[in-house]
């Protein structure tokens, strides 16, 4: 359970007045925690974590720049998708499996980069026993989202 979940459970088993009640409330909290992790993989959550560590607008009329950082846990795929602009990786640490469309897949390990055109498919995968961590920058245009669903070619 996450942080704020031990919290909020605590709080629910305090708040009860006997032993069936703290049972209630903590199926309760359980049920709902499941129900928001489901819904949040069936909405296709983010198996990436991803760190914005600035953003700003361009020379660029109508574009910005994001500066991030992306980690990948062992066998994550990211799965297909598009940027609305160039995304450019530098691999930190582990190695990441690129599958761009019109491209062969590569493998790219750490301290090494990559470059994914603007709207082209893609998708990453990190097929290493360890966390995979990349710094990236995006150019892209603004106010669409950052990511976009693809489908595999």
């Amino acid at each position: 359970m996450n942080r704020i979940g031990l919290p909020a459970l605590a709080v629910f088993l305090a708040a009860a007045d006997d032993t069936g009640e703290q049972v209630k409330a903590a199926t309760l909290l359980v049920v709902l925690f499941a129900g928001i992790i489901v819904t949040v993989r069936a909405q296709g959550g983010n198996p990436t974590p991803r760190t914005i560590l600035q953003q700003s607008d361009t020379s660029v009329p109508g574009h910005q720049v994001i500066a991030a950082t992306a980690e990948f846990a062992p066998a994550a795929v990211l799965g297909w998708h598009t940027h609305p602009g160039e995304m450019v990786a530098f691999v930190v640490a582990g190695s990441v499996r690129v599958e761009q469309k019109g491209t062969a897949t590569v493998t790219v390990a750490a301290g090494n980069t990559f470059i994914i055109p603007a709207g082209v498919p893609h998708n990453e995968t990190n097929d290493g026993g360890t966390v995979a961590r990349m710094l990236v920058t995006y150019v892209v245009e603004k106010g669409k989202p950052l990511n976009s669903p693809a489908v595999a070619p």
